[in-house]
């Protein structure tokens, strides 16, 4: 895949794409033309003294302490430095990958006074696969994601760590054996270099992805849930939903209904309004819980589309105007408030996983099925602590999932003295995926083995094609077993996909 950065927007799933390593990108020279016009611009403020933020002046607190022209150079160098003060454990590549993409994007639009070989260089990184260590923690989400994209960026004058292939090498000697050459910043350059929201947008774009797959597996795991208890089809009716015209509702109702049509096992107690007048509600509802975080994702989808076509450099650069002005495009409410939004979703979305969990492991609410789905129940425990497993990683989802964005702490002398907090959302999001997968692969895991028990009767071919996905890497429960390595290979069937696509090859896509 070849991408061209010409300053227009990113749709998501390039982003996501370039995450995930593999595409050649270079800078249009439509864009380059548009930078060194803005880079003029920077030039001629210096030529008359101007006082510029970032450029003549300090940083943050210190934005009124003027800088000689002849430090300008040292001033970009030494914020790069000072600015690299994260701390934890790296961030995974595919997030490098992803900022260093949106922060050359965001430059090539021209309106932050670089040079085009600035953005050429962040390419360069790219391109070949020199991915620098960026510490997991350390920014507030606001003035842009300061200390990551410190780490970030170092590398391009030759300093700090880099990833290339599984060694951890200094950035110099990368630079050297790749033949790139260091860049020598000039005035406003190593500002310009920071100050923006591409690390949050980073986190959601990737995150939005995975939510995207994990509500597409959990509509999979209830239709699964349904049928191995024995659910009716009656709930997901099309007129039902129709009278609460929300998008997602209707959606997952259709994608259940897609799964379960044609089911033998339906179809034997659909009439039979004794067994079940109405189901628990984290069957009948789940269009309606479902549904609400799709409509979630469609929010998120919308924040960060727009965000990956904004300028959210500080100061911005108006070629046609000629001026350079301060604001605030660099503050990572929306994006934060949208991280955290898709967190309270995705946790949502385990917690009822949860109950379909418990339900399908308790004989009393099961339908008939084995206490725990065990062959010989208190002989042997059968899929008992899965659920204990399962209700662990809900837990844990609902700690996570208080919102950050509402947790600023003033920074800079308290002239920064309201942030976003939007880095820590979007770490967290990716935190309760992982806890959210785990949970609806529990879930697809005990379904199956209900599904089982069902026989001779048989679930309905969208159904039956999601067993056999799981079947082909989980065997039925023969007796006690270790069930970790189980629980990780149906994760493996989430994350990769391929749940879902052997379900489209045999109902059609899902909504």
């Amino acid at each position: 895949m070849k991408l061209v950065l010409d300053g227009s927007p990113l749709p998501l799933d390039t982003i996501v794409a370039v995450g995930r390593g593999g595409v050649d990108v270079t800078l249009a020279p439509t864009a380059a033309a548009a930078m060194e016009r803005s880079r003029t611009v920077v030039r001629d403020a210096l030529d008359a003294g101007a006082t510029v933020y970032g450029v003549t002046t300090g940083f943050g607190a210190l934005a009124s302490t003027r800088i000689d022209e002849s430090d300008a150079i040292e001033l970009q160098v030494g914020l790069l430095r000072s600015h690299a003060a994260g701390v934890g454990e790296a961030v995974d590549d595919d997030l490098v990958r992803a900022m260093l993409v949106l922060r050359a994007r965001t430059l090539a639009q021209g309106h932050s006074g670089v040079r085009p070989l600035v953005v050429e260089r962040i390419l360069d990184l790219l391109n070949h696969d020199i991915l620098p260590v960026v510490p997991g923690r350390g920014s507030v989400g606001a003035s842009g994601d300061l200390a990551p994209f410190a780490h970030l960026m170092l590398p391009l004058i030759g300093e700090g760590l880099v990833r290339v292939g599984s060694e951890i090498i200094p950035a110099a000697d990368a630079l050297d054996a790749a033949g790139i050459a260091q860049l020598r910043l000039e005035p406003k350059e190593g500002l310009s270099l920071l100050n923006g929201t591409e690390g949050m947008l980073a986190w959601g774009a990737l995150g939005l992805a995975r939510a995207r797959g994990l509500a597409a597996a959990a509509d999979i795991a209830c239709a699964m849930s349904v049928e191995a208890l024995m659910g009716s089809a009656r709930p997901f009716e099309p007129r039902i939903h129709a009278l609460r015209p929300h998008p997602g509702q209707a959606a997952v109702a259709a994608n259940i209904t897609a799964l379960i049509s044609g089911s033998g096992i339906e179809a034997s107690h659909h009439d039979d309004f004794v067994h079940a007048v109405q189901d628990a509600y984290s069957l009948r509802c789940a269009p309606q819980v479902h549904g609400a975080v799709r409509d979630v994702i469609g929010y998120a989808d919308d924040v960060f589309s727009r965000e990956a076509g904004a300028v959210v450099d500080n100061p911005i650069v108006f070629p046609d105007d000629g001026d350079v002005v301060s604001g605030g495009n660099f503050h990572g409410q929306p994006l934060a408030f949208a991280l955290d939004f898709l967190t309270i979703g995705v946790t949502e979305l385990a917690s009822i996983s949860e109950r379909r969990i418990d339900r399908i492991l308790d004989p009393d609410r099961s339908s008939g099925l084995p206490a725990f789905l065990a062959r010989r129940p208190g002989l042997e425990s059968g899929y008992m602590l899965t659920q204990y497993t399962a209700a662990a990683l809900v837990g844990e989802a609902r700690v996570l999932a208080h919102p950050a964005s509402v947790e600023s702490i003033p920074t800079s002398g308290s002239q920064e003295d309201h942030v976003s907090m939007g880095w820590g959302a979007g770490r967290k999001l990716h935190d309760v995926l992982d806890l959210g997968v785990g949970v609806v692969a529990i879930e697809l895991m005990c379904a199956a083995e209900g599904i089982d028990h069902r026989a001779p009767l048989e679930p309905g071919p969208g159904v039956a094609a999601a067993r056999s996905s799981i079947r082909s890497l989980v065997p039925r429960l023969d007796g006690d077993r270790a069930l970790s390595s189980d629980i990780e290979a149906v994760r493996t069937l989430v994350e990769s996909g391929e749940l879902v696509e052997a379900v489209a090859d045999a109902v059609g896509p899902l909504a």
